[in-house]
């Protein structure tokens, strides 16, 4: 048996990821005609294969717990996010609005974890991730209604930071 597992990894070094691909791909085509497995198959071939040169860190994912907490969290947040900034774009009053950039101390250092705190604030509507200085543990975002720029650091460092590196770290 470990000498079948050691050949399925030198033929498909994250198996996990090739199948994610190929379900995405499927998904995406909408179909599951023996040409679409056949070119996702390849496509997720070539991208695990693509993998092997960046050599990623094992990742070791810890309390599943604060897994759920976190996507029902960010969950709820993208929600109220999308609400609020519908209501300044159909406000249409754009002078009272307050965008602008912030920098937050991060004491996360996880790769894994730091790269998911980037798909939430940038996935979340009126944030964006613009830098991320590693020397100094810095996050430089971009707010559309950076009113109160306390409030969000402790809506990042307490709602996400926090969990990510329970999960993470």
């Amino acid at each position: 048996m470990n000498r079948a597992s050691s050949l399925l990894r030198r033929v498909i070094p994250f198996p996990l990821l090739f199948l994610a691909l190929l379900v995405m791909w499927l998904l995406l085509q909408q179909s599951l005609a023996p040409g679409h497995i056949v070119l996702g198959s390849l496509v997720a071939l070539g991208a695990t294969w693509a993998m092997t040169a960046l050599d990623p860190e094992p990742v070791r994912l810890r309390r599943p717990a604060a897994m759920l907490r976190l996507a029902l969290r960010v969950l709820v947040d993208v929600f109220r996010s999308n609400l609020a900034v519908g209501t300044i774009i159909l406000r249409g009053n754009r002078h009272s609005d307050h965008a602008g950039f912030m920098t937050v101390q991060l004491d996360l250092r996880s790769e894994y974890g730091l790269a998911v705190l980037a798909i939430i604030l940038t996935c979340t509507p009126g944030t964006l991730w613009v830098n991320h200085d590693p020397a100094r543990g810095t996050l430089l975002l971009h707010v559309l209604d950076l009113v109160d720029e306390q409030s969000w650091i402790d809506l990042i460092k307490l709602r996400y930071e926090r969990l990510l590196m329970e999960i993470f770290e």
